[in-house]
């Protein structure tokens, strides 16, 4: 007979979450009509805000996008936004969401045009401003607009499970947790506590499959030291410059104090003045002078971005609740990470690698899709296929081309072992952000990857 504190303990929680459905009713909101696109779009769009904390002091603003296809049953996506501090405008609107901006008329009429090439065709997807300050996202009190990677990956597990207590029709659909660029530190983090929690009982099960990470910073050491590698393989410098540094640096181009050690000191000062002038995210394109942009730099266009975003009637249409935050900005440049900076007073970069998590994640029932543009030198492939290799899985699909119209759209090759699987490719010819890039590539791949192995709507 079921005793009188577990009556109490059921009561309890669906009191819960009763509160959490009628606290949340008022935060979200039916997109119909956006300025800049004619009529009613074509799509389901929610905006809304999630409040996590004690007494929600931080207020973090999202886009969910219902699949185009068949939003019952198509996998849910929960796409974190690189940076950290990057607004998921860039996600939305620059990368794999329904619309993008025409600039043609720009800055007096820009324009929205439907992307043929959106992830929405395929899954629902939650698009996030995390952390607060970044996008739309703000907090009600000063020790709430203090974040760090850790507090990141905390506030992104809660937001998640609060957005699905709010979504119950989404429980069911097959979850997967990805993120870009330097949400390659956090994402693993995530999606390990998701399993973690269903482990523990944790209510409400979310139905996790998975993780897909696109160009991700994966640890601060490898990451940032193949790009002497990768410059090499590139034809960015020559073999005496690079077969130089590898026999006097032992390995370690970053961490090189060591002045004492003139002849790796001047390899590197060889491969930097080499590089120094080379577009990191994609290495084929022009570098761009951030003070004087032309209209053949991708940064250009983001300004205008930030014009639309700004205006006062794209705000409403969105529901932003006015006077949370000033000036929008495409990234928050205080949150925002670079090589060897230092932490921020609102930001602690406090997790140096994400990899133990990764290696945490093999021993689970999980698939992996871990994608990077070739021509990228922020984050090279060259790293990336380092720390999977030190994963130690067996080949199960070796090395091949995969094809798009009949070309050759990149490579790939999966890793298997138990229930776990990790396919790792390279787009041909893509950058950093592979979808702005290669946006065709990168959705026929990922697509293709959802549909590989048949995954379990069973709780």
């Amino acid at each position: 007979m079921e005793s009188r504190s577990m009556r109490f303990k059921s009561f309890f929680s669906l009191l819960l979450l009763f509160l959490a459905l009628v606290q949340s009713a008022g935060s979200k909101s039916t997109v119909k009509k956006l300025p800049g696109y004619p009529g009613e779009l074509p799509f389901k769009l929610e905006t809304g805000y999630i409040g996590i904390g004690e007494k929600e002091e931080a207020q973090f603003f999202y886009y969910f996008v219902e699949s185009e296809r068949n939003p019952d049953e198509d996998p849910l996506i929960f796409y974190l936004t690189g940076g950290p501090g990057c607004s998921a405008v860039i996600t939305f609107f620059y990368q794999i969401g329904p619309l993008s901006f025409n600039f043609d008329n720009a800055p007096e009429n820009i324009t929205l045009t439907l992307n043929p090439n959106s992830w929405t065709k395929m899954a629902n997807v939650i698009y996030a401003d995390m952390p607060a300050g970044a996008g739309f996202s703000y907090a009600t009190t000063k020790e709430a607009w203090i974040s760090s990677d850790s507090i990141l990956a905390k506030q992104a597990n809660d937001f998640l499970r609060k957005f699905l207590i709010d979504h119950p029709k989404f429980l069911k659909n097959p979850l997967y947790i990805s993120g870009i660029s330097y949400m390659g530190i956090v994402t693993p983090i995530v999606t390990l506590e998701v399993y973690n929690a269903n482990e523990r009982g944790d209510q409400p099960a979310l139905n996790i499959q998975g993780y897909i990470l696109c160009s991700p910073l994966t640890d601060k050491f490898m990451d940032f030291n193949s790009r002497v590698e990768y410059a090499h393989r590139m034809a960015l410098i020559s073999d005496d410059v690079y077969n130089s540094a590898t026999e006097n640096c032992r390995g370690n181009y970053v961490n090189t104090d060591d002045t004492t050690n003139s002849v790796c000191v001047n390899s590197l000062q060889k491969y930097k003045e080499c590089t120094s002038d080379i577009n990191m995210e994609h290495i084929l394109e022009p570098v761009c002078n951030k003070s004087d942009l032309q209209p053949y730099c991708r940064e250009y266009y983001y300004s205008f971005a930030e014009d639309w975003a700004n205006d006062n009637s794209v705000q409403e249409a969105l529901n932003v609740r006015q006077g949370t935050i000033g000036r929008w900005e495409f990234y928050n440049t205080t949150i925002h990470y670079s090589e060897e900076k230092n932490d921020t007073f609102c930001y602690s970069y406090d997790i140096y690698s994400s990899f133990s998590y990764h290696k945490k994640l093999v021993s689970k029932n999980c698939r992996a899709l871990i994608f990077s543009g070739d021509h990228d030198m922020t984050f090279p492939y060259v790293g990336i296929e380092q720390w999977i290799v030190a994963l130690g899985l067996p080949v199960n699909s070796p090395w091949k081309p995969f094809y798009v119209d009949n070309q050759v759209g990149g490579y790939e090759i999966t890793y298997a072992q138990n229930g776990f699987s990790l396919t790792f490719a390279t787009v041909k010819g893509a950058g950093h952000s592979v979808a702005q890039y290669k946006p065709k590539e990168s959705m026929v791949l990922t697509e293709r990857w959802l549909t590989s192995e048949g995954y379990s709507s069973a709780m």
